[in-house]
């Protein structure tokens, strides 16, 4: 159960086409305090008169292809407010009787457009060039009657159109994302100079609505509790402490045998600390063997999978099965307790769950949304306070419920653990496009600066689309200039499609522009204790300066190519800054935080974790690459 929205007069109906960063607009009203309600697409506007706005999320779909969504094209007639953000601007254009088309020239990354109409409402008080964040492939080549252009991006693309009477607006850039850097002036110019909206909606009222919920859902039967040790299954059982008697709920912490050096037992500790009673099972040899069914068959087990979806699937269908064994031993069953979860909106979205997006495309399937819990969800047994939360905001929650700063400002760990930061792979991944490829980097290598295609692939984000594509190296004889590298790493992605992901190779130049061999690597003792030595330098280093809280997030990540040194593996280390956890941008050396720590970082690994051949630092924003590299 989620918690939902109480009755107000004053909301905004955000219409949900499958976008990756629906859930970011819906967080970007509420931070504002007005509340919203995302809906599907095809929601009639018979329904949609209740609402004092409208805004229409972006999506991976053209508004005039066969697999469009379906919408109600009586919604530009209802007369309130509309934002419409890239697909939402098309399809405003498209009903309106303009004409989009698919253009040669893709725009993905972060952009510089031109405000055409300094009066525009929209874009009142900003400047007349802003740094926007753009994904898509169509574009906007005629323009609906009554309407006009009021913004262009440097491709000289229409960017932004409006009809000033009708009060509606469509702009193909993303306003509700961090990386559009006057987004959050855009989304308040639209919610109270053209919308009128008096924002009166405050997290206090949320919370008390969470525990309502819990209440009145529960009542007075069992609930076990899933803790990480983060920050979000912390304050999920929070939650439940100020909800339920301590006899209603069981804590359990599973050590997958994934977790960082000492982990466990500091879960336990902290959480003990601040009242929560937590069970500790040792699982390690159960998640190594554990299998699932995937497609209709079972799969390898875990320590042969090389698959990222299937490396999470399986980790999300064994803690599930654990989590009703221990009920079982409470004398309940799953249809008989409830199953609590921290989780939170992104991790939904990047799941395409139902319950945040009807048309988003798959990212990566999170191990607190695997079919299973899906499963129970469907049969109402499943609680997630925090389901219509992001990270900032659970840690807002948090403090007021008071959780410790050591605990709620934890740097982020994803459940699935070191599991995902291990990138498996048993023989190179090499195509028949790698020639190709290997060929268009080329042009973008400089005198210093060397362009390598890897032999293997990372999760990213693309277009509102999951990708699954090419890793690329830069390297050099210089001093890294990483000014330089990053701006070469956002432009690779935009130019070269096929990759998604750009790092930088500590150390002497790599001259080969194509490296085809791997070193086996599968979810195994060896590479996982490479990784947990290499994680567990980083982290002590990043403590003594005093940055786990700058920084967002600091993934370690092991990887198999070892380049020319048979036998060994490589880190990559990738510090990340991020407000809302959905987007965010690499961490830069010498400007988020001191060069001198990265190269403690490197050389200490180097020394210290035997078997690396390379270590490396990931320059690329998400997107196009996730966080996390699977």
């Amino acid at each position: 159960m989620c918690a939902k929205p109480s009755e107000h007069r004053e909301r905004v109906a955000i219409l949900d086409a499958g976008a990756q960063y629906g859930k970011m607009i819906d967080r970007r009203v509420r931070e504002l305090n007005v509340e919203s309600d995302l809906m599907p697409i095809n929601t009639p506007s018979e329904k949609l008169k209740e609402y004092k706005a409208i805004i229409i999320s972006g999506g991976p779909q053209s508004v005039y292809g066969s697999e469009a969504p379906e919408y109600d094209p009586k919604l530009l007639e209802l007369g309130v407010p509309i934002l419409g953000i890239c697909f939402g601007m098309h399809l405003i254009n498209h009903v309106a009787g303009g004409r989009t088309e698919k253009h040669e020239v893709r725009e993905d990354g972060q952009f510089e457009v031109q405000v055409k109409k300094p009066s525009s409402l929209l874009f009142d008080g900003l400047p007349n060039k802003l740094s926007v964040l753009l994904t898509h492939g169509d574009s906007a080549v005629g323009v609906a009657e009554g309407y006009e252009v009021s913004a262009v991006s440097d491709h000289d693309l229409i960017s932004a159109i409006e009809h000033e009477e009708k009060k509606i607006y469509g702009v193909q850039f993303h306003p509700e994302v961090e990386l559009t850097e006057e987004g959050t002036h855009m989304m308040k110019n639209f919610l109270f100079k053209i919308a009128k909206f008096s924002g009166n909606y405050t997290v206090e009222q949320r919370e008390e609505e969470a525990i309502k919920i819990i209440k009145d859902t529960v009542k007075d039967q069992k609930v076990m509790v899933l803790l990480s040790g983060g920050v979000d299954s912390a304050v999920c059982a929070a939650l439940l402490r100020r909800a339920l008697s301590p006899k209603q709920i069981s804590a359990l912490h599973v050590d997958t045998g994934f977790m960082r050096e000492g982990e466990s037992e500091q879960v336990q500790r902290a959480l003990i600390d601040v009242g929560i009673d937590v069970k500790v099972i040792e699982a390690r040899e159960r998640f190594a063997h554990a299998r699932t069914m995937v497609e209709g068959k079972e799969s390898d087990e875990l320590c042969n999978v090389t698959a990222p979806e299937i490396k999470r699937k399986i980790i999300g269908d064994t803690f599930m099965r654990i989590a009703d064994e221990e009920m079982r031993g409470l004398g309940v069953s799953a249809t008989s307790a409830y199953l609590a979860q921290g989780t939170l909106r992104p991790d939904l979205i990047e799941s395409a769950s139902h319950l945040a997006s009807s048309h988003a495309h798959v990212i990566k399937t999170h191990h607190n949304d695997s079919q299973l819990v899906r499963d129970m969800r469907e049969k109402g047994r499943v609680i997630e306070p925090l389901a219509d939360y992001h990270k900032d905001e659970v840690r807002q929650l948090g403090t007021a419920l008071g959780l410790p700063a050591s605990l709620v400002w934890r740097q982020p760990f994803p459940g699935p653990g070191l599991a995902i930061r291990v990138l498996c792979a048993t023989e190179p991944h090499l195509s028949e496009q790698d020639d190709q490829l290997v060929e268009q980097l080329s042009k973008y290598s400089t005198s210093h600066i060397h362009l390598t295609l890897l032999p293997c692939r990372t999760v990213g984000v693309q277009g509102d689309s999951r990708s699954y594509a090419h890793l690329v190296a830069l390297s050099s004889d210089e001093e890294a200039n990483f000014h330089e590298l990053r701006q070469l790493a956002k432009d690779l992605p935009k130019r070269v499609h096929g990759i998604n992901r750009v790092i930088y190779v500590f150390g002497k130049a790599i001259k080969d522009r194509h490296v085809r061999s791997v070193t086996p690597t599968l979810l195994r003792e060896p590479a996982l204790a490479q990784l947990r030595h290499a994680d567990a330098i980083v982290h002590q280093i990043l403590s003594k300066a005093g940055l786990l809280r700058k920084l967002s997030q600091v993934p370690v990540i092991l990887f198999p190519v070892n380049f020319g040194e048979e036998g060994k593996r490589s880190i990559c280390i990738r510090p990340f800054i991020s407000n809302d956890f959905v987007t965010g941008v690499p961490a830069m050396p010498g400007h988020h935080f001191p060069l001198e720590v990265l190269k403690e970082m490197v050389a200490r690994i180097q020394s210290e974790v035997e078997g690396i051949a390379r270590v490396c630092y990931d320059l690329t924003a998400k997107p196009p690459a996730t966080t996390e590299w699977e």
